[in-house]
């Protein structure tokens, strides 16, 4: 496929060419996200920035020695300490609608 070349408007909008608007599965309404580069500026579906981010979360924890789930329930452990400090709780026994806010994933 020959480079397409395209207008920048006047508010510095330029329109995607169909066929790779068509191989990226882009919609009207997607989001999408500018790299800057050394030779340029790439484009990116707003999903694969999310994967990959998450991808680079995933080997920043295994590097780590962790697991999603030590993740996961440091988050809770967390969770349930802001808990018991925002409602005073130290020592005493919660009410069902605070121990119910401990239990939300």
């Amino acid at each position: 496929m020959p480079t397409p070349v395209v207008r920048v408007q006047e508010k510095g909008q330029v329109t995607i060419p169909l066929e790779i608007r068509q191989k990226l599965n882009l919609k009207k309404g997607d989001l999408v996200t500018f790299v800057e580069t050394e030779k340029g500026v790439v484009i990116k579906p707003a999903e694969v920035v999310v994967i990959e981010a998450l991808d680079q979360i995933g080997q920043a924890l295994k590097e780590k020695g962790l697991s999603l789930e030590d993740l996961i329930e440091r988050g809770r452990e967390i969770r349930e300490e802001l808990i018991e400090k925002g409602y005073n709780l130290s020592g005493e026994k919660p009410t069902k609608a605070v121990e119910s806010l401990k239990t939300v994933t």
